[in-house]
């Protein structure tokens, strides 16, 4: 099953792999808003663009799972058979063909009811409402303080991933998860290279309070890694022995918008904001913190020998990196009528329209053949999002 816009296939096909080491595909959290990264994963899988890295937050966890846990040529499927499973109707009520919806008016009381359906009755095979509510209960067990039961989602992880693939070192597919330690309140990675995955990892990262109980693992309970930061792009920029990288960051929540004009504006805004983690102003700083480092290794190649083997120059070496990213950003932007509940409206029809936009944001994007060459530009970084100056590329030399 496909899930594309006719219009779209333009760039698709086969291509030779981009010349970089590493291809990388960074997936922020958004819930019901997650099955726009999978459509933007399929544009990415019929180029040929397979990750060598897939790092995610929350439902961009269960994505990346789905993706490293399988191969190639069955992760577009396992992505739909995820997403159909969990939007479809909790208690069996047909849903509206998008011909029986005249206006946005209506999408959004539809929108709504639907959301509501989702507090009410959870989501197939994802989350179910717990009994007696936590409000109920004694105090205890973290894991047992949700208004939500999660144990559907395990059964269905456990059904779709092939844990012993993304745990198999000769598999080429790294992946990473973050989540939030709820003793501490720091952020902690789960990485295929330190740690045996399984289903909880990535539960743990998903683990959003208080409607999603907290996850143990080794004796320590974690929430959701999107309490901290909702997006693993200083993760992969920052790790070491650095590698040439072609990197897909793709978001949920856009840092920019218009001022609200009413209460329900006001409670989209915050959760843009809080949850947009600002990526576009985390690879602003990492422009800036390579250009410096690409002039740290010109200096040291440069340098006398002595020199070289000053303190001073022993520092400016452990930061020194010649090396070349091209960061490639796409952000989902909501219609209107999604409203605050955009990120638990978990229907069909919706599901499909953001896999179909993520499909065909990805589309549009390959057709700019600078995002797979390598950059020229002195601080050796190229950036490239779609969304900015009306839907127009942004490059900086």
């Amino acid at each position: 099953m496909s899930s594309t816009s006719a219009a779209a296939p333009g760039p698709n096909g086969p291509r030779p792999r981009p010349d970089f080491e590493r291809i990388a595909l960074l997936l922020q959290g958004g819930g019901a808003l997650g099955s726009y990264q999978a459509g933007a994963y399929q544009a990415l899988a019929e180029c040929n663009l397979h990750p060598d890295w897939v790092a995610g937050i929350s439902i961009g966890a269960i994505n990346c799972a789905l993706i490293a846990g399988n191969p190639p040529e069955k992760r577009v499927e396992k992505l739909r058979t995820f997403w159909e499973t969990i939007t479809a109707s909790p208690i069996g009520i047909p849903h509206f063909g998008s011909y029986e919806i005249k206006n946005d008016m209506q999408r959004q009381i539809v929108n709504q009811w639907r959301a509501m359906g989702t507090l009410l009755w959870g989501a197939p095979n994802f989350f179910k409402p717990r009994f007696p509510p936590p409000i109920f209960t004694p105090a205890g067990n973290p894991g047992n303080l949700a208004y939500y039961d999660v144990a559907p989602l395990k059964v269905l992880l456990e059904s779709l991933v092939d844990f012993d693939r993304i745990n198999d070192p000769k598999k080429p597919t790294r992946f990473s998860v973050g989540a939030t330690n709820v003793k501490t309140g720091n952020f902690a990675y789960f990485d295929s290279t330190t740690h045996k995955i399984c289903a909880e990892h990535v539960m743990a990262s998903g683990s959003l309070p208080p409607g999603f109980p907290a996850t143990e693992i080794d004796g320590e309970f974690y929430w959701d890694g999107g309490v901290v930061s909702n997006t693993p792009l200083q993760w992969v920029l920052d790790e070491r022995p650095r590698n040439d990288t072609l990197a897909f960051q793709i978001d949920l929540w856009n840092a920019r918008g218009e001022l609200p004009r009413d209460m329900i504006e006001v409670d989209v805004r915050q959760k843009d904001i809080r949850y947009s983690s600002r990526t576009r102003a985390g690879t602003d700083q990492f422009r800036k913190l390579q250009k410096v480092r690409r002039a740290a290794a010109k200096l040291l190649a440069d340098m006398r020998p002595e020199l070289r083997q000053t303190p001073e120059a022993e520092i400016l070496a452990q930061e020194a990196d010649a090396k070349v990213y091209n960061i490639i950003h796409l952000i989902y932007h909501s219609k209107n009528y999604e409203g605050a509940s955009k990120d638990y409206e978990f229907s069909r029809r919706t599901m499909e329209e953001h896999w179909t936009s993520g499909y065909d944001d990805m589309v549009n994007t390959l057709r700019h053949p600078e995002v797979l060459q390598r950059p020229q530009s002195a601080d050796g970084v190229f950036t490239f999002d779609l969304a900015r100056q009306g839907r127009e590329q942004e490059i900086k030399k």
